[in-house]
């Protein structure tokens, strides 16, 4: 019984504070279909001269703000803790989702809001994958870490269809703009009162030396005490004193240590091969995309569904691939599978150059069939892993940093590619999915070389996995301890 409610309570609070994450994709996607509507044009009095200047502005500006807050919840997290850090962002998102919804009549405003709510997705971005790692159960900890990309999955189709559904069946009106904007108050204030109903991270409770909190929020996500509890809260206690005695002293030198350079560069570049799969590229512009690959004016429908094949692939890797052939293998096998796909889309779309005005040929639709095949080859490896592997990746001492810098780095190059993109695909057309095609395969090499296997192992192995042996723990000793009903002290250590 005691297994079973751990498992829930679990996958309850991960799945509640990913919500956060339907949150940055919901509001990331809908905006570019709001600025598309004829009513939210003639509340704020933009013409064709501005529009593309606008619709730049109001993805820009809420990548900045996130990119921004990064650094700003990095210590109040590390001070406040995770479930507080997560409601303040929940509040900020909220405010500048009012403001975006009041029909001000001002782009001025409506940037302002923007970058208010960019702020408030930021800071979730960065604590949700935090919290869930520090929480979840080793043995599901990969199947709950991808719950951040498949409510993002969700968010993303969800946009889509609410932007389909006010363009298609209602009017002109300031309330077409206003509907789909104003839903994401909702999910915006389930993040921030369901923080009321979990618990805070065990692991930054004991790091901030509340341990009696600690083990009791512990007991609390596992369902119950027992010997394993008590061992895997003794491997924390014992791993945080570890790098405690070991890094006595230092402060910002930790992050020199060798162990940890090479952690910030696997999770720079990781975040930057997210963004050169290409899948974002084609998440930000898929209409424009599905056009340029020959779906003729059903490319608004299509992406549609494009957003439907993404959360089917995201939810079957979660429930079945994750812990089976874990963080490595599928990010090999999906970047191989996704240069395979953008090679076939430059080929078709070179030798069968769409034409404008013309409806969907077979052509078109094999190109379209290869771009969804690429969608679900991303969520099934670089959608779900990178934010996965990220956040659990790091010691319990720095881990609001390396996190804090890989999530600044996704903004910041999820900033350049949608800048990029149009560019590319108005300039050099099919060679935009060759391009692609040469950095999938880039990324094949890179995590071949690169990334190490941490499906199965606790937080605190991750120490002796990435070569820190100065503060690696000795499990057997550990459990021995606490078999003996004794408390690991860092003298214990071998």
């Amino acid at each position: 019984m005691g297994e079973k409610l751990g498992t829930f309570r679990a996958w309850y609070l991960v799945a509640l504070c990913c919500v956060g994450s339907f949150l940055f994709a919901y509001d990331t996607g809908v905006v570019g279909g709001v600025l598309t509507l004829p009513s939210f044009q003639n509340d704020f009095r933009i013409t064709k001269s501005n529009q593309s200047s606008v619709g730049s502005n109001a993805t820009s500006l809420l990548q900045a703000g996130a990119f921004f807050s990064c650094f700003f919840v990095w210590p109040f997290t590390a001070r406040f803790g995770r479930r507080w850090s997560i409601a303040l962002a929940s509040l900020i998102f909220n405010i500048g989702g009012v403001i975006q919804v009041i029909n001000t009549h001002s782009l001025a405003a409506f940037y302002v809001a923007r970058v208010i709510s960019g702020i408030g997705v930021g800071m979730a971005t960065v604590i949700i994958p935090m919290y869930s790692a520090e929480m979840a159960p080793k043995h599901i900890r990969g199947q709950l870490g991808s719950m951040f990309q498949f409510f993002f999955t969700l968010g993303v189709m969800t946009s889509y269809w609410v932007d389909y559904g006010v363009s298609q069946h209602l009017g002109p009106t300031t309330q077409q703009w206003q509907i789909p904007i104003g839903l994401q108050l909702v999910p915006g204030g389930i993040l921030g009162l369901g923080m009321l109903l979990t618990k805070e991270s065990t692991r930054w409770l004991a790091k901030s030396g509340r341990t009696e909190e600690a083990i009791q929020s512990l007991i609390w996500v596992r369902g119950g005490d027992s010997i394993q509890v008590q061992e895997e809260f003794a491997e924390i206690i014992a791993g945080i004193r570890e790098e405690e005695r070991v890094t006595e002293g230092l402060t910002w030198k930790e992050y020199l240590l060798p162990a940890n350079r090479f952690r910030f560069f696997i999770v720079i570049t990781l975040q930057i091969g997210v963004q050169l799969t290409g899948n974002t590229s084609l998440a930000y512009y898929a209409p424009q995309i599905f056009k340029a690959v020959g779906a003729g004016d059903q490319s608004l429908l299509i992406s549609g569904f494009f957003g439907v094949v993404k959360v089917v692939s995201c939810l079957f890797f979660l429930l079945f691939l994750v812990e089976r052939i874990g963080r490595r293998g599928s990010l090999l096998g999906g970047s191989f599978l996704m240069g395979a796909y953008m090679l076939i889309i430059a080929c078709l779309t070179a030798t069968h150059p769409p034409v404008a005005g013309q409806s969907l040929t077979s052509t078109g639709a094999a190109a379209v069939a290869m771009v969804y095949l690429e969608a679900m080859s991303y969520n099934i490896s670089w959608g779900p892993v990178p934010w996965l592997y990220m956040s659990e990746i790091f010691p319990s001492r720095i881990r609001e940093a390396g996190v804090a810098v890989g999530t600044a780095t996704q903004w910041l190059f999820n900033f350049v590619f949608s800048q990029v993109t149009p560019h590319a695909i108005n300039n050099i057309g099919w060679r935009t999915f060759l391009m692609f095609c040469i950095f999938n395969w880039a990324l094949v090499v890179y995590t071949w070389f690169f990334i190490k296997e941490t499906k199965g192992k606790s937080l605190e192995e991750m120490e002796a996995l990435f070569g820190s042996s100065e503060t690696a723990i000795d499990f057997e000793k550990v459990h021995e301890h606490i078999r003996n009903d004794k408390v690991p002290a860092a003298s214990d250590k071998n």
